[in-house]
């Protein structure tokens, strides 16, 4: 009996591997199809990864060397050098009217940005989809559910009715001019989104087939919403929840762009080019530098999200493994049928 443990072991091992092995060779096959999702994934990776090791050293650091680390290259708020020098080895963006290296307060402003972005959007998700979930599965008309699901969808039409970005603004201004508040007015703005693009999935998953043997067999909603229909609608959730990282992190920069959320002193994507645009004819590097880091960092996670309707869609999948495997076959060889 032990040995047919080991056995069956040994097999459900070498069964998941090569499982993995094909996995990645698909995903490796659709990089070769779809260049710019390689770059999208190459750039977010790299872009998390340094807005990690900026935010977490020196927060770890006086917990095991006993003082903090900073691994940017100057204070974000010390004069280093003069004001306004061109982009040297030593300054890569060149410096600020302070004299401020504005490569560093790129750096510096990294956890900010990406934090705000992908926390208000997961924050949006959750809220919208939650409520989308309800007022898509519970939308029987007379019914205490289907007063719920009307209620809500008002609700969003209300907020729908108004551009998200001008009403964040309002809220902003209203509120006063802390961090708070504009974070705050984003998330109180973005959620109604979700809501339409979750309840119209689910109304399109509940009535399939596997849905209703599911009912007749006896399965709680519950059940139901957990092990069929949200199992089934991850996937344009999941690529929207990707490319509205780089729209939240536009609004965020929008606001704090006309001198709400973040105080000056702090290092914040929107703020300096508020700051540095006074400059632009004249010595327009950190201007174009830290708008070249916004664009590139929506540029990543909008390529990141396009590829991920690809890969996450069987479809699409197959297709893409398909023509890279085509284009990569010699050139007198029979075509793939």
């Amino acid at each position: 009996m032990e040995g047919d443990e080991l056995a069956l072991r040994q097999v459900r091992r070498v069964t998941r591997a090569a499982r993995l092995r094909a996995s990645l060779l698909t995903l490796w096959r659709i990089f070769r199809a779809n260049p710019l999702t390689l770059v999208g994934f190459i750039l977010v990776v790299l872009i998390t990864g340094t807005t990690l090791v900026v935010w977490i050293v020196p927060t770890v650091s006086p917990f095991l060397v006993g003082h903090a680390v900073s691994v940017l290259p100057y204070p974000p708020n010390a004069d280093v050098a003069g004001s306004y020098l061109p982009p040297s080895a030593s300054h890569p963006f060149g410096t600020d009217d302070f004299g401020r290296d504005v490569f560093t307060r790129v750096l510096a402003a990294l956890p900010i940005d990406i934090s705000i972005g992908l926390s208000i959007t997961l924050f949006s998700l959750l809220l919208g989809g939650g409520l989308g979930l309800v007022s898509g599965y519970w939308d029987t008309p007379r019914t205490l559910g289907g007063a719920v699901s009307v209620t809500i969808l008002r609700v969003t039409d209300v907020f729908l009715a108004f551009p998200s970005l001008v009403l964040a603004l309002a809220i902003a201004a209203s509120l006063g001019r802390s961090f708070g508040d504009a974070v705050f007015a984003i998330a109180a703005t973005w959620w109604p989104f979700y809501v339409r693009l979750v309840r119209g999935e689910v109304l399109a998953v509940k009535t399939a087939p596997y849905v209703t043997a599911a009912r007749a067999a006896g399965l709680s909603n519950g059940k139901i919403l957990t092990r069929h229909i949200v199992r089934n609608i991850l996937e344009p959730i999941v690529v929207y929840y990707t490319l509205d990282v780089g729209s939240v992190l536009i609004a965020f920069s929008t606001i704090t762009f006309i001198g709400l959320g973040v105080p000056p002193n702090i290092p914040e994507w929107g703020n300096m080019i508020s700051d540095y645009s006074s400059f632009l004819t004249s010595d327009p590097w950190p201007t174009i530098f830290v708008g070249g880091a916004v664009f590139v960092t929506v540029l990543a996670f909008s390529l990141l999200g396009d590829g991920l309707r690809d890969v996450l869609d069987p479809r699409s999948r197959r297709a893409l493994a398909v023509t890279a495997v085509s284009a990569g076959a010699a050139p007198g060889s029979a075509p793939l049928s």
